[in-house]
């Protein structure tokens, strides 16, 4: 098999960040932010924790490659098409279309686009106090360095986001306003990331749209365990496990949820709105709107909001 890091690989530079040399052509994009800039936002209040130090597009990038030994920042890649080989702290690693890829500072990696069928990317380094924070949150513990996303395009939206900042001539507001871009970004993976694969994530939104038509009853586990065809207990492990919570809490929230609406949109009583919701007992209903919003119905109601 090909060796595909035995090629040259090209110089590291004493940067702020250490981007690759790939000459870019005409319809990619590498935004390199300059190194005044970068020590403002390592400064100031809005983007200390969290700040970009380029980010960019690279559209089927033939010859794309790096090696990097001390790696100073962080850097997500979102793969969208084709393919590129890495290395990553000795592993060999495999990436494709749908991936999303970090490599956090401090660890040394070579890569390169595959030659027949080069990789599409966006990607954005990064540094600063939150980033260990965020590489976890973001589901990159340990040693994983790669997570499959498949297509995402609320993904992209944030990361042509950042790149909005171009032809701004460097303003320091336009980058202050990346870096918080950034933090979206960075937020926003779990909700884009496809952990359960598409059958089980197929189930869940079919049992959460039989939640959303039965709000006017008292659904039991029993009920939404037949759904999936599993024991209650299976389920209820299972639904825990792809969500962080409980069904039954899950279909507490579709229902105070909807209260709220209620609230805010009609001068129905609380007595019922809880009746419409499957609740005979206002005063019970009205413990579990308070345990979930932090206030009552009435003080919800009355809180002025514009």
């Amino acid at each position: 098999m090909m060796d595909y890091f035995s090629m040259p690989q090209e110089p590291r530079t004493p940067k702020t960040t250490q981007t690759s040399q790939w000459p870019v052509p005409p319809d990619s994009v590498r935004y390199v932010v300059p190194e005044p800039i970068v020590r403002l936002l390592a400064k100031h209040p809005l983007t200390r924790e969290l700040y970009p130090l380029a980010f960019g597009h690279y559209r089927r990038a033939a010859g794309h490659h790096m090696h990097r030994e001390h790696h100073r920042d962080n850097l997500l890649i979102y793969c969208t098409e084709g393919q590129a080989f890495l290395n990553v702290a000795g592993e060999p690693l495999t990436v494709n279309a749908g991936d999303l890829l970090l490599l956090p500072a401090g660890a040394s990696h070579r890569y390169t686009a595959a030659p027949d069928n080069p990789w599409t990317i966006h990607w954005v380094h990064y540094t600063g106090p939150l980033a260990e924070e965020f590489r976890n949150y973001m589901g990159f513990d340990g040693n994983n360095h790669v997570r499959q996303l498949g297509r995402q395009p609320r993904l992209l939206v944030d990361f042509n986001g950042l790149l909005s900042v171009r032809q701004t001539g460097f303003r320091a507001r336009g980058l202050i306003h990346a870096s918080n871009r950034l933090r979206q970004l960075l937020a926003a993976v779990p909700l884009n990331a496809d952990e359960t694969g598409l059958a089980q994530q197929a189930e869940l939104e079919t049992i959460h749209n039989y939640m959303r038509e039965h709000l006017e009853e008292r659904l039991t586990l029993q009920q939404l365990a037949e759904l999936s065809g599993l024991s209650p207990a299976h389920f209820a492990t299972r639904y825990r496990a792809q969500t962080g919570t409980s069904p039954i809490q899950h279909f507490l929230h579709l229902k105070v949820e909807r209260a709220c609406q209620l609230l805010d949109t009609t001068s129905q009583s609380f007595a019922d709105i809880s009746r419409q919701l499957g609740y005979d007992d206002a005063y019970y209903f009205s413990r579990l709107f308070k345990k979930v919003m932090g206030k009552s119905p009435s003080d919800y109601r009355h809180t002025a909001r514009h």
